[in-house]
């Protein structure tokens, strides 16, 4: 049975019961129904009841669990009650974040999807690639994006990079002929790239083939993708000339697709922070496993029964277990992604937000990221002077001819307001526009009669008209390549031979905008004695007519944003395709590049061992004309130096980069789905400042998470020296298990979770990058924890034995737990911030303020209303036991201030 490649144009679109002129509108949306939407699907995933389970599988929660079985067997059910609700609200918020985070994508990937030019109903129109249906005739020119795999009908020399699937570096030129079953035919590229393939390959989870090197799914039987001239796939990227395909396969059936479904069963890595609080977990279960048996032996061996010893035991392990901890890490990354989304940064992986805090080198693309992308034409030579475009005017002979030229030899087309096409030729277009030229009026009055596309060999594209009455060929391309082929020049005074000093005039003009970062073309036109068909022949003997400069200026915010990036102790790097003059000029623009950095080529990176690359590595700011298996050279360098890398992508054959750096940054405007679904990171703006803004977000939200630990874990440490206190020395336990749930659920939360929505503080991004080998509790961090911890305990202590002193064990166990709530409450307030309450101002974080009173209320719910009383087992207090329990939680928090406040003094 023939495959699509093997049979003709004609065949094909009977196969898929289409013609040339398209589906008709009807027939798209029955189609649609029956193949769904043209889009990347993940895998089904996890169900979630699945996804609730295994929110139990903690050795903490296990711990819970049995506590509250011990509390049952005791008559405590109210205790055992408490316990349940806690770890069921716990599971109940981390399902609910998982399943947030899968919508999340699933509203990205809507949002990202690209466009596709059809033919529907018989008339060209712009649709969602996901509404693309087999059987639609799709139109192709530089620049675009292939939405679907396809037959191609017609080719204009049209080159599509295929990186993507068969890791070859070369675009591959085009055919719409039959390929036989014969001996293989190759188009283009003998010299395939094997690395990208590669990487590609691991990128998807798979061993890579070795025969020829292709990096797809399962080859067709007899010719392998890359040898499908006359086919195109979903991801590719048309890089030059033009055409028109067939739809033969959408979805996940395209070729894209198969990768797709491999990425898809690739398994999701634990970030360091969850290893490290994991190992935290495991460590803290065993210690407190261990305490609560020795606990236990001791009350046994003093006489107290089983019962009574192991109720002892349960509210060890109560206040030693962080119930919410788990919880407050999630709610508190999220509210970061949430603040990232806003200022244009989408986390896709949750370990971006943590790495972005330890990004020390930022390897960012130049089009589109430091500059708009929107291409503009400066200034013009035309009659050997330079004019603005908005200088040109249609009654001069020479300007005229210079702006047919332009709007005629261009595939660019105008929609609305906008130039859509080629960068280059929309400018040619706006330029025209500034010149009140219509360009749609233009093109019907000398409509195109024959073409020479452009071809990256010849660096040129011609077109002939019929223009004042005679047939006219119009080129434009390259100044240099133009002006080999051109000896005349056409001036005021009418068509005079070109001059050697017209020549350099020329020249020099073309090097000073070339210097200045502008890319240039030439227009010259050559009119013809007869209507003839085209060919490059046709090409030598031009007029020459004129140049437009064009830039694609800086973005506004790029020089900031890099020199904040450096302040922040973090390299930026561009790495770009273009040529290195213009990456030059914009690097020297935006402050990347400083006197006395190199820059290298793609050429002269191929030259150099990884030795002299390593050496060199630290003087390169930019990299230009490099193609995808030179980012990924570049980003291994970095990492050799033990350098966490940012790297920025938009292309199919960027997603091998994107995955090996550290963080993968895809543009959502001009990304694609290869490189969203690659990368970890998506900015919805493409701009380098928003990197910036992103690293400082990440910054934040590390602090903010450890901040939180911090807080959660000398508040447990508080309770379980209080516990450990009493049992050593045989006194009645000072808190009952739902007095410690009660904490750690609720009064606990919600500081931990104001502590996390902790606005930046000024001087963020003026420290140097966090080691990312240096874990989240470090010995510093672990001592601060214990101090305050004691501190926190010793006050509870003290408000125990007044109460023992003043109104038995019932009084000093409710007078514990007051204090040591309160305590905690007051606590929050510095665990915000390493500086003191002076400087950061109370009201800096208002919801730090309103967990305190809210905290504060429950407390006293819980103290003075009868139903709680009896719940939670507490007696009455008077004012002066209460104003010691006051005095008591106050302490520790007067204490630490005093210390930041004599420390910020001594700075």
């Amino acid at each position: 049975m023939k495959t699509w490649y093997q049979m003709t144009a004609e065949e094909t679109l009977r196969g898929m019961e289409s013609s040339h002129g398209g589906l008709s509108s009807g027939q798209a949306r029955m189609r649609c129904g029956q193949f769904g939407e043209n889009v990347l699907q993940e895998h089904a995933g996890k169900k979630l009841w699945q996804v609730f389970l295994e929110q139990f599988q903690d050795l903490l929660v296990l711990i819970l669990i049995a506590a509250a079985a011990i509390s049952v067997l005791s008559g405590s059910g109210e205790s055992a009650a408490v316990i349940f609700a806690v770890i069921t609200m716990n599971a109940v918020l981390g399902t609910i974040q998982h399943e947030k985070a899968r919508k999340s994508l699933e509203s990205l990937k809507k949002l990202s999807a690209p466009a596709a030019q059809v033919l529907r109903d018989g008339k060209s129109q712009e649709i969602p690639a996901a509404k693309v249906v087999p059987g639609d005739i799709v139109l192709l020119d530089a620049g675009s994006l292939v939405a679907a795999d396809g037959r191609l009908l017609e080719c204009y020399n049209l080159q599509v990079n295929e990186s993507s699937l068969t890791g070859e570096s070369l675009p591959v030129e085009k055919r719409a002929g039959v390929i036989g079953t014969g001996p293989r035919n190759r188009a283009v590229g003998e010299n395939r790239t094997e690395k990208a393939g590669m990487e590609i390959a691991k990128m998807a989870g798979r061993k890579p083939r070795e025969r020829d090197g292709v990096a797809g799914g399962e080859e067709p039987a007899g010719i392998p993708l890359g040898d499908q001239y006359n086919m195109v796939f979903a991801g590719s990227l048309v890089t030059g000339g033009r055409g028109v395909f067939v739809v033969t396969a959408t979805g996940m059936e395209t070729e894209l697709g198969k990768i797709a479904r491999l990425m898809n069963t690739a398994k999701e890595k634990k970030t360091p922070l969850q290893v490290s609080l994991d190992q935290f977990s495991t460590h803290l279960a065993a210690l407190i496993l261990g305490i609560c048996a020795l606990v236990f032996g001791l009350s046994l061996y003093r006489g107290t029964g089983i019962l009574e010893s192991l109720m002892f035991a349960v509210a060890l392990a109560v206040a030693a277990i962080p119930e919410a901890l788990g919880s407050i890490v999630t709610i508190v990354q999220a509210m970061g992604t949430q603040q990232m989304a806003r200022e244009h940064a989408i986390i896709k992986d949750l370990k971006a937000v943590e790495s972005l805090g330890c990004v020390s080198v930022i390897c960012s693309d130049k089009t589109g990221t430091l500059t708009q992308n929107r291409m503009t034409v400066e200034q013009v030579l035309v009659d050997g002077r330079v004019l603005q475009p908005g200088q040109l005017r249609l009654y001069d002979p020479v300007q005229r001819y210079f702006l047919y030229g332009a709007v005629l030899d261009n595939d660019a087309v105008v929609q609305g307001e906008t130039c859509t096409g080629d960068p280059t030729e929309a400018a040619l277009l706006a330029m025209a526009l500034r010149a009140d030229v219509s360009p749609e009026a233009l093109r019907r009055e000398m409509p195109r009669l024959g073409e020479l596309p452009f071809d990256s060999g010849r660096k040129r594209m011609s077109t002939l008209h019929r223009c004042d009455g005679s047939c006219v060929l119009f080129t434009k391309g390259a100044p240099d390549i133009l002006m080999e082929r051109t000896d005349q020049i056409l001036t005021k005074s009418g068509i005079r031979s070109l001059s050697p000093e017209q020549k350099k005039q020329i020249r020099q003009q073309n090097e000073r905008w070339a210097a200045g970062g502008l890319r240039v073309l030439a227009v010259a036109y050559r009119p013809l004695e007869q209507m003839q068909a085209c060919s490059v022949e046709m090409e030598d003997s031009c007029i020459f007519l004129g140049m437009a400069a064009m830039l694609d200026p800086p973005r506004p915010e790029s020089k900031p944003a890099v020199l904040m990036a450096k302040k922040a102790g973090i390299r930026p790097v561009m790495i770009t395709g273009d040529h290195p003059v213009t990456a030059l000029a914009v690097a020297e623009k935006t402050g990347i590049l400083e006197p006395g950095d190199l820059t290298v080529t793609g050429q002269e990176l191929e030259r150099m061992t990884d030795g002299e690359l390593d050496r060199k590595l630290a003087s390169i700011s930019v990299y230009a004309r490099v193609s995808p298996e030179h980012k990924i050279r570049i980003v291994e360098a970095w990492q050799r130096q033990g350098r966490i890398v940012a790297m920025t992508g938009d292309g199919v054959n960027d997603a091998p980069a994107l995955k090996k750096a550290d963080i993968g940054v895809a543009m959502g405007i001009m990304g694609t789905e290869v490189s969203k679904d690659a990368a970890s990171m998506i900015l919805t703006d493409d701009n380098f400042a928003t990197m910036i803004k992103a690293v400082a977000n990440g910054r934040n939200v590390y602090r903010n998470i450890r901040n939180a630990v911090q807080f959660l874990l000398s508040g447990n440490m508080a309770g379980i020296l209080c516990v450990l206190y009493t049992s050593l020395l045989a006194l009645p336990m000072p808190f009952a298990p739902v007095h410690l749930l009660f904490i750690n659920l609720l009064t606990d939360s919600l500081p931990a979770i104001a502590i996390g929505m902790e606005p930046q503080e000024e001087g963020l991004l003026d420290q140097p990058p966090r080691d990312p080998k240096e874990g989240i509790l470090t010995a510093a961090f672990l001592f601060r924890i214990v101090v305050q911890g004691m501190l926190i305990a010793v006050c509870t202590m003290t408000a125990y034995h007044v109460g023992m002193d003043t109104g038995g064990a019932g009084t000093a166990s409710t007078m514990a737990f007051s204090a040591l709530t309160l305590a905690r409450l007051f606590h929050g307030f510095n665990c915000r911030s390493g500086h003191s309450l002076l400087n950061l101002g109370i009201r800096s974080n208002m919801w730090s303020v309103m967990a305190f009173e809210t905290g504060t209320l429950l407390l006293a719910a819980v103290l003075f209303l009868p139903g709680l009383q009896v719940l939670f087992a507490v007696a009455d207090l008077s004012a002066r036991q209460l104003a010691t329990v006051l005095v008591c939680a106050f302490v520790p928090t007067l204490l630490i201030q005093a210390v930041k406040m004599l420390g910020e003094a001594a700075a």
